[in-house]
Order: structure tokens, then C-alpha cells, then sequence
């Protein structure tokens, strides 16, 4: 049989899928892996972990298929995005990786807006400087490790370092490093200004290509440790939520994809690189050639429910608790839930937000808190939504919605109330490491462009159409929310309140 693989080398484990011509996923393998926090907002990860994870998922997923290394045409990759991984000349890791979800670096944030000035920043990047993004990172490194520092020569992604151990090839993706906050957002490629600016070296960084395009193949000693065939080619691939993009079909103006896992994400594909003015949603290249996105990300999104579960439901299934949700009204206690548990990003870029119940009562139980946290997580994702509309985006006809919170029908029509709009599901769970195998389809010439391979792989079906008075309702209920945030701001950031009087 013919098959293409997809990596996935996300925060928590390494995904294996292959793929056939007619999308069918043939075979799955998974390996799990933990993260280091040492200190408070730090997300540290040993990227020795991914190529380990790597080499046992693959075995696994060609055992599930049947299939021999003799099967597999190409590979995609794809993976979490801004992580700093740190070489030195040796090609050696010098220190842990720093993760998307790091909070670190906020005076670093402060260091690049003055060095690049922010209107010129999101001119040339899209975006705000963020403490998930990789510049900020490496500053850091500057600022706090000389030692490290010292020792730097090269700088990639995640995905990136398991491409250097496949292939033996530094090389990244327009995507995936779109996402470092380095990039010259409408040439597709390392910005020399942002690079100057931030007095960093441009030999630090690997060449970049487009999604489908090849970047290396095998070595014999890959295929040793993956059960692979040596020179197997590699296509660049993209970062998760841009691969994701692809797996879901999401690659052309009108079609927008949601992702609800730890983290939550609105993702629109466009025709130009824009931007929303002051950076409160992300702008980056597709993995697509020739199209760029817009995207909202929410850090605490599953990750909300899961927090809740575990503080208040321990034990309990996930969709028993959000069903029990369904046995309340929506939008009509008055109980909000913030869900800003580790922070936020789209549409407040503040490290140091948080959580929040407001408006409760004695009248309230564990049914209306679910029911408030599953709403808050949607009022979030609008927040997005509607900073994109604004921005530019074209109001979309369909969502395209993955990722373990969708298993819920409650949660589903909850977001179909609150975003106004049909939520579709595709023939894949694994939309990510589908869109990576998708790329390597593209990439060896199963279909001649990412556009004819998402038509011929990608199926839908309708998941949820919203209900016109809860829709108003939610409406209503969201003008609440909207103001929440602002009103508490001043709490999460208890420096900044006036002294009271004694």
C-alpha cells in the first residue's frame, strides 16, 4: 500500500498517523512525555524526549497499519510552535526547551517593542511581542544565561530538531517560523531589520521553505531507530495550528477552523498578509504557498475544564460532567467564568491574568459552574473572532471544529450559539498530523497542490447549527463578559493598585 506519515510532536506526547489516497487513516502510534516547570510561568522540555517519543510512535503506527517501511512515501511534520530549541556548533543542545506556554518574558516582550518600536513590529511581523513567542526567549537567554548564550550557534522549532535527527538538515517552515516573531511577515522569511534590531545572528537561523516542499530524506541511522526506509523524503510541514489548518481543510478565505484542546484557537486562512492593528490577534504564513492566516489563540481553553474536572469533579468523566451542564439554561443565572487560568494572549496579551467566577449565588451548583465554564471558553473564542472580523477577515459560512472538547454535544452547540455559526466535524480527529501527511502527499506528487489534496482527503460533517433564541441570549450574556476582564484587570496586577488608606 501507498501511505504518507504525519508527525506530531506536540506538548505532551509525539503522534505517528498514516494516510492513504483516499484519507483514510491506516495506522496511529503515540508516545507520552512529561514537561518541567522549576519555576513559576516556566515550560521547559528536553528535546531529547521528542526524537525518543519519535521512534517508538512510528513502529507503532506501521504496526497498526500492517504496513512495512517499503510503504511510506514521504513524511510531514508538524508540532507545537515557538519553542526555542538552542544548538551550539557541535550540534548539541545546550539547554531544555523553552515552550509555547512559557511566561517568562515579559520585560524581554517590553525590550523588543522599544528596540523595533511596536507599530514598526506588527508592521513587519503581524503581531505583538508575546511571552509565548521565540524572540522573547532568546533575549532571555541573553539576559539571564551568558553562559548559554555563549554557546549558541543554532536556533529551531520543536518539529525542527526531530527534522535535524530524521535527516540531518536544519530547516524550518514559512509557517512554523512565522510564529518566532522574526519573520518579514509578506516575504515569507527571516526579517534583516527585526534581526538587527534585536542584535541577533542570521546564520543563528535555518533556510526556510513552503509546506509541500522537500527538505531532506532519511538517514540510514533514522531508519534504523524509526523502522523507516532510508531516504525517504521530508517535507518541511508546518506548525500545529497552520497544519491543522490544512488537515481540516481550512486553506482558502470563508472556511475557518477551531481547535479545542489545552489551548483554544480561531484559525482563518487569507489571500494577504494582514494584521489586525495592534496585534491582538496573531498574523503568520499558512503552510499553504501563497496564503497567509489570521489567528486567536486562548492558552486555557480544554485546559479549563480539565482544571475544573480535576478541583471539583475529580474522578468524574468528561462527558458526563459537561452533559450535566446541558440541564441548565444557557446564558440566563447571571454566573460568568473567566477563563484565564495561565494567563491569556487573543484578546488580552497579559501573562497575568486569571480566572474567575463572577456572579454567583446560593442558588448555583456544580451544573451551572460546568455550564459557565464551557460558555466562558466560547465567549473567549469570540473574543477572537470577532477581533479577526474586524481586522479584515471575511465573516466565515462554516467552522471547522477538532480537538478533544468537541467529543461533547453540549459543548458543540454552546459554541455554535455563541459564534453564530455551523460547526462542521472532519473525517479526522488528528487534524494536525493529518495536515502534516497531507503536505507529504503534496510534496511527492500524489495531487499537484494543497488545494486538490484537501479536496480529494478532506471530509466534513455537520456538527451543530445555532439556535436562533439561545444565540440571542448568548448575545446579550456576552456584552457582560466583554466588560469583565477590563473591570478586574486591575486585581490580577496588584502593583499597579493605588495604595488604600489604613
Amino acid at each position: 500500500m501507498a501511505l504518507v506519515l504525519g508527525i506530531d510532536v506536540s506538548t505532551t506526547a509525539t503522534k505517528a498517523i498514516l494516510v492513504d489516497g483516499s484519507g483514510s487513516v491506516r495506522g496511529t502510534g503515540t508516545a507520552e512525555y512529561g514537561l518541567s516547570m522549576p519555576h513559576p510561568l516556566w515550560s521547559e522540555q528536553d528535546p531529547a524526549l521528542w526524537w525518543a517519543a519519535t521512534c517508538a510512535a512510528i513502529p507503532r503506527a506501521l504496526a497498526t497499519a500492517g504496513a512495512s517501511a517499503a510503504d511510506v512515501e514521504a513524511v510531514g511534520l508538524t508540532g507545537q510552535m515557538h519553542g526555542a530549541v538552542l544548538l551550539d556548533a557541535a550540534g548539541a543542545v545546550i539547554r531544555p526547551a523553552i515552550l509555547w506556554n512559557d511566561q517568562r518574558t515579559g520585560a524581554e516582550c517590553d525590550e523588543i517593542r522599544e528596540r523595533v518600536g511596536l507599530e514598526r513590529l506588527i508592521e513587519i511581523t503581524g503581531n505583538d511581542a508575546l511571552t509565548g513567542f521565540t524572540a522573547p526567549k532568546l533575549l532571555w537567554v541573553r539576559n539571564h544565561e551568558p553562559g548559554a548564550w555563549r554557546r549558541l550557534a543554532k536556533v529551531l522549532l520543536p518539529k525542527d530538531e526531530v527534522r535535524r535527527q530524521l535527516t540531518g538538515e536544519m530547516a524550518m517552515d514559512a509557517a512554523d517560523g512565522s510564529g518566532t516573531l522574526l519573520f518579514d511577515l509578506g516575504a515569507r522569511t527571516w526579517s534583516p531589520e527585526v534581526l538587527a534590531a534585536l542584535e541577533l545572528d542570521p546564520s543563528w537561523f535555518p533556510p526556510t521553505f513552503e509546506g509541500p516542499a522537500i527538505t531532506g530524506r532519511l538517514t540510514a541511522a533514522a531508519a534504523q531507530a524509526t523502522g523507516l526506509r532510508a531516504g525517504t523524503p521530508v517535507v518541511a510541514g508546518g506548525g500545529d495550528q497552520a497544519a491543522n489548518g490544512v488537515g481540516v481543510g481550512a486553506i482558502d478565505e470563508g472556511v475557518v477552523a477551531l481547535s479545542l484542546g489545552t489551548s483554544g484557537v480561531i484559525f482563518a486562512a487569507t489571500r494577504s498578509p494582514i494584521h489586525e492593528a495592534q496585534g491582538r490577534v496573531h498574523a503568520f504564513c499558512h503552510a499553504v504557498p501563497g496564503r497567509w492566516h489570521l489567528m486567536s489563540v486562548m492558552l486555557s481553553a480544554a485546559g479549563s475544564f480539565r482544571w475544573f474536572r480535576d478541583a471539583l469533579a475529580p474522578g468524574e468523566a468528561f462527558g458526563e460532567l459537561a452533559a450535566s451542564a446541558g440541564e441548565v439554561e444557557a446564558a440566563t443565572d447571571g454566573l460568568h467564568f473567566l477563563p484565564y487560568l495561565t494567563g491569556e494572549r487573543s484578546p488580552h496579551p497579559d501573562p497575568q491574568a486569571r480566572g474567575a467566577f463572577v456572579g454567583l449565588t446560593t442558588a448555583h451548583d456544580r451544573r451551572h459552574l460546568t455550564r459557565a465554564v464551557l460558555e466562558g471558553v466560547a465567549f473567549g473564542l469570540r473574543d477572537g473572532l470577532d477581533l479577526m472580523l474586524a481586522a479584515g477577515m471575511p465573516r466565515p459560512a462554516q467552522i471547522r471544529a477538532s480537538g478533544g472538547g468537541l467529543a461533547s454535544p453540549t459543548w458543540r452547540q454552546i459554541l455554535a450559539d455563541v459564534l453564530e455559526v455551523e460547526l462542521v466535524t472532519t473525517s479526522t480527529t488528528e487534524g494536525a498530523a493529518f495536515g502534516a501527511a497531507t503536505l507529504a502527499a503534496v510534496g511527492v506528487g500524489w495531487f499537484v497542490d494543497a488545494e486538490a489534496a484537501v479536496a480529494a482527503l478532506v471530509r466534513t460533517t455537520p456538527a451543530a447549527s445555532p439556535d436562533p433564541r439561545r444565540a440571542a441570549a448568548y448575545a446579550e450574556a456576552y456584552r457582560v463578559f466583554d466588560g469583565l476582564y477590563p473591570a478586574l484587570a486591575p486585581t490580577f496586577h496588584p502593583d499597579n493598585l493605588t495604595a488604600r488608606p489604613s
